[in-house]
């Protein structure tokens, strides 16, 4: 029998959940049998086995992963070289990304990240002026955050907010994610009207999103944290 945590809720069917850390969670109803629990982690056992091996493998990759002079990282949607540049500064010039010399790999990660927030300030900003202007909404606000599950979120009050980590999509994906918060501004859901908004400015929308799915499981396997 495969170990597990078992926990009991109010919930009315029984789940399994596979942790970030690689371990199984059973959620069951309150009063469940302990042996009907076993019983359906018993018939689950190769769909768990599967899942677990996937999330070991991407915990794996999240560990190796690391950035280093003469390596790359993605801006916009294209690979740059991460080259050292005398000075305290870390930046982008149009053909790389540039960094102080003789950093530790976390500390280029880190400069790295925050040439990504000075750039995602500036194109996001830009993007959403453009759009709305075209759409003809007004966000309240307009938030660069370090979220990690969602790229972006428009509140009740038309305040849109996105992940600095957007600023690693192609252009056409960054526009998709923009156009998604504007359009809560018309719509607060994701009804039918809601996405007329969106493919009345991008009729292809359901390409760029596969295209963020895309960029999501990629980011799935990389420490950026």
């Amino acid at each position: 029998m495969i170990p597990y945590t078992l926990i009991r809720s109010r919930r009315k069917t029984i789940a399994i959940h596979i942790t970030k850390d690689a371990a199984v969670e059973v959620r069951a109803p309150l009063k469940a049998p302990k042996k009907d629990i076993a019983r359906f982690v018993q018939s689950k056992e190769k769909w768990i086995e599967t899942h677990l091996a996937r999330r070991e493998q991407r915990n794996d990759e999240k560990s190796a992963f690391a950035l280093n002079y003469g390596g790359t990282a993605i801006l916009r949607g294209k690979p740059y070289p991460i080259i050292a540049k005398e000075g305290t500064r870390a930046g982008f010039d149009g053909d790389c990304l540039y960094i102080p010399p003789g950093l530790t790999p976390d500390d280029i990660k880190s400069a790295v990240i925050k040439t990504y927030k000075s750039a995602a300030k500036r194109i996001i900003n830009e993007k959403v002026t453009e759009y709305a202007a075209r759409m003809n909404v007004t966000p309240t606000a307009i938030r660069i955050t370090s979220a990690k599950t969602r790229w972006g979120s428009c509140s009740g009050k038309n305040s849109v907010n996105f992940s600095w980590r957007l600023i690693m999509a192609d252009d056409d994906v960054i526009d998709y994610v923009v156009v998604h918060e504007l359009a809560h501004i018309k719509e607060h859901n994701h009804s039918a009207r809601y996405w007329a908004v969106v493919e009345k400015i991008l009729p292809d929308y359901a390409a760029r999103k596969r295209k963020l799915k895309a960029l999501q499981s990629r980011l799935s396997r990389e420490d950026w944290d």
